[in-house]
């Protein structure tokens, strides 16, 4: 029989598991559509002189801080109101899920090229923190596009069987 406190360990371990892979999503998320939204509103409200590299770059980041602050919030608020054996079993749903992981892969390698590429292509028009991390932001939105363009091209992950969780009876 399992004591207290290693069931409070395990559902502390499964929140943090959980609230970082949101921290992720959100990060993802935003940082797709930060530059999209950012851009269609400077260029409707102010127009293009007042559009620069380094308010967009910015904008990026900021959008993916957000995202990830959002993401860790909510499933930390949605962790601690679940049962133990609804957290455990989210969390290996989560670690068994292929298609998650890939696209996790594929913005961390276009968040690792475009914080390198971007300060290269735009060294003098914008300041080196929003050049490296506004890069990023945009490489992981490309990332993950890039994932989605391989699944509707015909190129899913394969999937793996979850096995069944054990209960304590």
């Amino acid at each position: 029989m399992t004591s207290p406190g290693e069931l409070a360990a395990a559902r502390a371990v499964d929140t943090e598991v959980l609230v970082r892979r949101s921290m992720t999503k959100g990060y993802q998320l935003f940082s797709l559509l930060t530059p999209p939204v950012y851009a269609a509103t400077v260029l409707y409200k102010r127009g293009r002189a007042h559009f620069s590299v380094n308010r967009f770059l910015r904008a990026t980041w900021i959008g993916g801080a957000i995202g990830t602050a959002s993401g860790g919030a909510v499933e930390y608020v949605r962790a601690s109101n679940s049962s133990e054996e609804s957290l455990r079993r989210r969390r290996i749903i989560a670690a068994y899920n292929t298609d998650s992981l890939r696209a996790d892969d594929h913005s961390t390698i276009g968040a690792i090229l475009f914080a390198v590429l971007t300060p290269a292509l735009f060294w003098k028009r914008a300041r080196a923190v929003h050049l490296v991390l506004g890069g990023a932001g945009l490489g992981s939105s490309v990332g993950v596009l890039a994932h989605y363009g391989r699944n509707l091209s015909g190129d899913p992950p394969p999937p793996i069987v979850v096995p069944e969780a054990p209960t304590s009876a």
